[in-house]
């Protein structure tokens, strides 16, 4: 019984596996071919559109679990285009806040619309119960 488990429970985490990775290139494709965009550039502009005073270059690279030379060359391009801007902290010369600029953020907003529809389209078939029942597993999975 427990063998058969431990199978169903892999086999699970493939499936759960595969659905999040065709989602996720299903979005990047979107993003690409809909907004000449990155999904990393979307997760730059996300993290920066929820706290919008700003945050270091460190505290980024934290939120989005990724390391500083990944968000600094996102971070770049992302200036060289206008969205972002940095600014030295005026206590600590090492130290630099990113946030987006009034053109990165109606930008973002764009963004955020249509990337909403898009996962809304992605996953449209899934009932309001559906949804419910699948929050509540992945809450109690997060949980363990």
């Amino acid at each position: 019984m427990t063998d058969t488990l431990s199978k169903r429970r892999l086999k699970m985490w493939i499936r759960l596996l595969g659905v999040t990775r065709a989602a996720e290139g299903e979005l990047r494709e979107f993003l690409r071919v809909q907004h000449g965009t990155t999904l990393p550039r979307f997760d730059v502009m996300a993290a920066l559109y929820r706290r919008r005073e700003g945050v270091t270059m460190s505290e980024l690279s934290r939120m989005l679990l990724v390391s500083n030379g990944n968000a600094t060359t996102v971070v770049d391009r992302l200036e060289a285009d206008g969205l972002v801007r940095r600014t030295p902290s005026e206590t600590d010369r090492r130290t630099v806040f990113v946030a987006l600029t009034p053109e990165g953020l109606a930008q973002f907003e764009v963004l955020a619309a249509g990337h909403e529809a898009e996962v809304a389209r992605m996953f449209g078939g899934l009932s309001e119960a559906d949804l419910d029942a699948l929050t509540d597993i992945l809450k109690r999975m997060g949980a363990a």
